[in-house]
């Protein structure tokens, strides 16, 4: 309970800036670490945000507790950061924010309405807010990399540490899967790309001539993402679109329409919304070029012939993806890979439905015939899949599944790490406690006195 608490609390901190602490809270001191101060109003505002994410609480002393304990953690770091002189930059800082900030709005469709809306507050404010939880959450992390550096295992450590894990205490790890694919991309004809920039001129001239830009990206754009918006794609930065794309909307005046605009993705016009400093509100109509029936029906064939060629011949799967494939992963041999953790194991909920429909007909070795598939350009394909390996739902072992166990085994061994620094800083650190929590069971693991 203690590790999984500690695992997500930085997603409370990141929120925290949302809470509202409770007027009717008596502000007074709860814990000094060095010169850092907690507060009883730090203390609840980030169980509010705790508690108001997770609707149940079993035990609400329990979770007070592990909260101070996390916060008094941080302040501990702090302190010795500002020991060991460490310090990160305003750019470094605004890097993290911006990039967790993009994460977000990823989430929700590029939409920043969304995010000003369930926080009250713009884009500009909920950064400000998120700089000093960001800023200590970097210099947590730093003192713990520090701490850790040269922390490695060996493989019989890995096998005592599972071995201490009561049976009925393990995971049961869900059904995953390893697949690769081998992609086909029909041509475009130039036929199609003329008339999808046809299309746009006659776009752009309509908006010049009074039609609202939002009616004809509901109507006619290709990007899911944005259609329903209006082709509206909220506040953004420098770095977060296509290169090609930010070069002439960064240039825009206000409510001015661009010229066509090429990227990975397709075609674009695009209109300038609002400038807020270095952050711009645009909305876009993309169109896709899109293979003719005979190019799909050509596509189709030659994945077949493809599959047929490696069946009969037994060509291993990563050598015929390098030579038949159109896709960029056919130079890692072809295999899928998944963007939750970089490996190349599936989960059902980390494979696209259509995808895993697919997957979970075929048996390990087996391919697929030829199917349609989107990629990540948003550009029409076809593919066939082949799938290496599959796990049934299972209790983790050592066989299946050593890698799981030697990451949960090498973080287990950093924590007690950091938990021996810990309580040896603690000795040589100005560390008081209120009275109140002086019967917190982590309070005695440490060795806190006053």
């Amino acid at each position: 309970m203690r590790r999984f608490f500690v695992a997500i609390l930085f997603i409370v901190s990141c929120l925290q800036f949302a809470s509202a602490q409770s007027s009717n809270t008596i502000d007074e001191i709860i814990a000094i670490v060095g010169k850092e101060i907690i507060t009883k109003s730090d203390l609840e505002a980030e169980y509010a945000t705790y508690a108001a994410q997770y609707n149940s609480m079993d035990n609400e002393d329990e979770a007070r507790e592990l909260i101070l304990e996390h916060m008094m953690r941080q302040k501990l770091y702090i302190h010795q950061a500002d020991l060991d002189s460490i310090e990160f930059t305003e750019q470094e800082v605004d890097a993290r924010v911006n990039y967790q900030l993009n994460y977000w709005l990823s989430q929700v469709g590029g939409n920043s309405r969304v995010l000003e809306e369930a926080y009250h507050k713009t884009m500009d404010e909920i950064k400000k807010d998120m700089r000093d939880v960001v800023k200590n959450q970097m210099i947590s992390e730093r003192i713990q990399q520090d701490i850790t550096a040269n922390v490695t295992i060996t493989p019989s450590e890995v096998k005592k540490f599972f071995d201490r894990i009561p049976y009925d205490s393990l995971p049961m790890i869900q059904p995953t899967y390893e697949f690769g694919h081998i992609v086909k991309i029909p041509p475009v004809s130039d036929e199609e790309v003329e008339a999808i920039k046809t299309r746009l001129n006659e776009f752009r001239e309509r908006v010049l001539r009074g039609e609202k830009f939002s009616m004809l990206a509901r109507l006619y754009s290709d990007d899911p993402g944005s259609a329903s918006e209006g082709g509206e794609l909220g506040f953004v930065e420098r770095g977060t679109l296509y290169p090609e794309f930010e070069a002439v909307a960064f240039n825009l005046k206000s409510g001015e329409v661009s010229q066509i605009v090429k990227t990975k993705a397709g075609y674009h016009i695009i209109q300038m919304i609002e400038r807020r400093g270095d952050k711009i509100n645009v909305a876009h109509i993309l169109l896709q070029p899109k293979p003719s029936t005979d190019e799909q029906v050509k596509a189709i064939e030659y994945l077949d012939s493809v599959r047929q060629v490696i069946l009969s011949e037994k060509i291993e799967f990563s050598a015929a993806a390098k030579k038949f494939s159109d896709d960029m992963n056919k130079n890692s041999g072809g295999w899928c890979v998944n963007p939750y953790d970089n490996s190349y194991r599936f989960e059902k909920e980390a494979i696209e439905t259509s995808t895993f429909a697919t997957v979970s007909k075929l048996i390990p070795g087996e391919y697929s015939q030829p199917i349609a598939y989107v990629n990540e350009d948003g550009k029409m394909t076809y593919r066939i899949i082949y799938l290496r390996n599959k796990v049934a739902a299972h209790k983790p072992n050592l066989r299946e599944d050593y890698d799981l166990i030697k990451n949960a085994a090498l973080e287990d061994k950093k924590q007690k790490l950091v938990n021996d620094w810990l309580i040896e800083k603690v000795k040589v650190t100005n560390i008081k406690i209120n009275e109140k929590y002086r019967d917190c069971s982590f309070v005695k693991e440490w060795g806190i006195t006053q």
